[in-house]
């Protein structure tokens, strides 16, 4: 496996994005909300897509997706290492998120179920929690303090 190229995304690459959360059923309506990061994953062809929400040392984890095709090699692994260590670099302590179907993947990498009402306000505020997903949906924490 070849390494992965992060690309942040601008606002004109948000269209690629929505398109490809779209056909995996994830949410949509907020991609252009404020305080938000997505990357585009690469190797020779695209990977998929994550991004993080918020300013402070508790940031949501979102919009990760592998691009059909892609899925079950490994590489959802890598980029959820190269996301959380980009996140670290920014400052980031702890990442949040919420999944209605991919909480075994991210149980499997270190994340944490959490009761959804202990998540902190800026988390528990983001339009993630309180509208596009359900109640229903997985929340999970990590803490990134204790990766190198």
């Amino acid at each position: 496996m070849t390494g992965l190229t992060l690309t942040l995304l601008g606002p004109a690459a948000l269209a690629s994005l929505a398109e490809t959360l779209a056909t995996a059923n994830l949410p949509t309506a907020d991609l252009a909300g404020p305080d938000q990061v997505f990357f585009r994953f690469e190797d020779e062809a695209l990977v998929g897509y994550g991004g993080l929400e918020g300013d402070g040392p508790d940031r949501l984890l979102r919009s990760f997706v592998i691009a059909a095709g892609r899925r079950g090699t490994g590489l959802g692994r890598a980029m959820l290492a190269a996301l959380e260590r980009r996140a670290r670099e920014l400052g980031v302590v702890r990442l949040h998120l919420l999944t209605d179907s991919a909480a075994p993947f991210f149980l499997a990498n270190g994340y944490a179920a959490a009761d959804r009402s202990a998540a902190p306000a800026s988390i528990a505020g983001s339009a993630e929690f309180r509208t596009l997903c359900p109640a229903s949906a997985a929340y999970l924490v990590k803490s990134l303090e204790r990766l190198s």
